[in-house]
């Protein structure tokens, strides 16, 4: 008798004398399910056809649902989840320059990360830069601090080196600072400083100050892929995602990221059904003054909800003028924003209203969101605002209770992400613990009745791993350890989990059929390395995914799990970063790291030592040591 295709031995089901059209595409069974339905929060078997949840129940109760073409899998008793959905995500970006980026995210210590860099240095062919974009504090490292320009000097003393540390600054060797093109003579950029030596030459750092737009513009002067590679690389950082149990992502569009161009690899990959994550975008006006000119240019070609389940477009933002962004370096004074610029703010705001768009907006501190709000008040009074759009303040790390009332007044909702994860330290550095307790006010948010929707806002500044955010939401902890939030600004693991899963369906309007295992919801749903809701804090953010569905498409599977997903292109160039070290690093080079860790802390403490007998640093070092300058 012709059996079920299984994705592992499964004893005691046999296929159903029923319709076709009855029977499951995918049947995952033995599994702990969290739903994330107040109504039925528990399962142990899901069902998928057409895409959709057919049925949610035990094993014996969907048995009935296995014909001769349904795929089943056994769980093996882990915790399946809901996918997640990362609402704030620099996805398209991210996936044009993925396999140009050597990522440090999750290397734990600085020698390991250095050793991956002069590896790489002998791999990259002359005229290729080497990128480490984000993702990676110095606090994560077992010495507790960034590396030296001396470092990359010599890990690779021929190829251009760019290592970008959070939105605060970038360190580039010598032959970075030839191929970037500064000299003696170039001036600094506005809102930013290319540091000299006594001599006025670079070098090699840039600062952001506080703008990052230095960082930016800098970065861009490297070599681009062509458009088979990006191609190539967009579907590799989407499995990247998928690893981590991923189905789903809001993209914030960003710097750099002109639409229609830099759409098109995504739109193509949608068109011909490769897309592995769903995505909804935004747009974002890329050049100060034009604004207005690109944004009534995009309400009269394209509008919100345009695309389909895998691709659609969600409105405008991050920024929708340049002079109402605050650039959140917490290494710098807060940002003054110049007078007035609620002139054009109101009218691009006035604009998309009227054209039924909502819009997603960069705030970092409640200065700013104050005078936003003051805006949005206005227009209400006149009863444009909100004219049933949705709209949102992304970041938000320093709002006030009375700006979380007036948010909630006005109908919006809020996106956080764990940058506090990797600048937490230097915040609490800056501004002290007590205001570091509440930044942001989570826990306020939710007792408002806020939508709460929770991301990354990777790639350049956290990493991509949602566990690492979920660990921050959990714990109030940065990545290197430093507790940052008291019990009353902390979630539990089911908040948390929802914020990231229900959270961000309800940024898109999809909140009906997704970011719950509900019938008739989307078939997105991930099985887990450990379960999540019980295992040790300290275990959350190594967790993975082992096999993530995506519409019941299996677009990622690895351990007893293997070769059920569906396959990618190979890595290309074949020199790539990505194809000798893959992405984030713990799981995959942990054994590596782990023999290297105590080795490196003891050298810290020996180098510690050698600077307090040169007098470079006192005796008693802090905690967390972000030496930029120290090369």
């Amino acid at each position: 008798m012709t059996g079920p295709s299984t994705g592992m031995p499964v004893a005691g089901l046999v296929p159903a004398p029923r319709r076709e059209a009855e029977h499951a595409d995918l049947l995952v069974r033995n599994a702990k399910v969290f739903t994330g339905d107040p109504d039925r929060p528990g399962a142990h078997a899901v069902a998928i056809r057409d895409g959709r949840v057919a049925a949610l129940g035990d094993d014996h109760d969907l048995a009935h649902l296995v014909g001769p073409g349904t795929k089943v899998v056994d769980a093996l008793g882990r915790r399946v989840v809901p996918g997640l959905n990362d609402s704030h995500l620099h996805v398209i970006r991210g996936g044009l320059n993925y396999v140009l980026e050597l990522r440090w995210d999750g290397v734990r210590s600085l020698r390991q990360a250095l050793e991956m860099l002069r590896e790489q240095a002998g791999r990259t062919p002359k005229g290729q830069w080497i990128r480490i974009v984000g993702g990676w504090t110095a606090e994560q490292f077992a010495e507790r601090r960034m590396p030296t320009v001396a470092e990359l000097n010599a890990a690779a003393p021929d190829t251009p080196v760019f290592v970008l540390h959070l939105y605060q600054s970038a360190l580039l060797n010598r032959a970075a600072v030839k191929a970037a093109g500064f000299t003696r003579e170039t001036p600094d950029p506005r809102g930013g400083q290319i540091v000299r030596g006594r001599d006025g030459e670079p070098n090699g750092v840039l600062l952001a100050a506080p703008s990052a737009l230095i960082l930016y513009s800098t970065l861009a002067k490297a070599p681009a892929l062509d458009e088979a590679d990006k191609r190539t690389s967009t579907r590799h950082f989407l499995r990247e995602l998928n690893r981590f149990g991923l189905t789903s992502a809001v993209d914030a569009a960003g710097g750099f990221q002109n639409f229609p161009d830099n759409y098109a690899t995504v739109v193509d990959l949608a068109r011909s059904g490769e897309l592995s994550l769903r995505i909804a975008y935004h747009l974002f006006p890329q050049t100060a003054g034009q604004e207005l000119a690109d944004l009534k240019r995009w309400t009269e070609t394209v509008k919100p909800g345009d695309g389909d389940e895998w691709l659609r477009l969600n409105g405008a933002g991050e920024n929708l003028t340049w002079a109402a962004a605050d650039f959140e370096n917490f290494s710098e004074p807060r940002p003054e924003l110049a007078a007035g610029y609620e002139t054009e703010f109101e009218k691009a705001v006035r604009l998309l209203l009227e054209n039924g768009w909502g819009f997603r907006l960069h705030a970092t501190y409640d200065e700013t969101i104050r005078r936003d709000l003051a805006v949005f008040e206005k227009l209400a009074a006149e009863g444009l605002f909100p004219g049933g759009n949705r709209w949102l303040f992304d970041h938000a790390e320093t709002v006030s209770a009375g700006s979380l009332d007036r948010i909630a007044a006005l109908g919006g909702a809020v996106s956080v992400q764990n940058r506090m994860s990797f600048q937490g330290a230097a915040f609490r550095d800056r501004y002290g613990a007590e205001a570091a307790a509440h930044t942001p006010p989570v826990r306020a948010m939710l007792d408002r009745g806020l939508t709460v929707a929770a991301g990354t806002d990777a790639t350049r500044v956290s990493s991509y791993n949602p566990w690492v955010a979920l660990h921050w939401l959990v714990t109030g902890r940065t990545v290197g350890g430093t507790a940052l939030y008291p019990a009353a600004n902390l979630l539990d693991r089911e908040t948390a989990l929802g914020l990231y899963t229900r959270g961000g369906a309800r940024l898109t309007g999809e909140q009906d059929v997704k970011g719950t295992l509900r019938e008739g919801y989307y078939g997105d749903l991930a099985v887990l390395s450990d379960d999540f809701l019980t295992v040790p804090e300290d275990v959350i953010p190594d967790i993975e995914s082992v096999l993530t569905v995506v519409g019941g498409r299996i677009v990622y599977a690895t351990a007893e799990y293997e070769g059920l997903d569906e396959a990618v292109p190979p890595v290309s160039p074949a020199w790539s970063p990505v194809a000798r070290f893959g992405g984030y690093q713990a799981g995959r080079a942990g054994a590596r790291q782990a023999s290297s860790v105590a080795e490196a802390a003891a050298e810290s403490e020996q180098h510690r030592r050698w600077r307090v007998a040169r007098g470079s640093v006192p005796e008693t070092a802090p905690p967390f040591v972000d030496p930029c300058f120290d090369h």
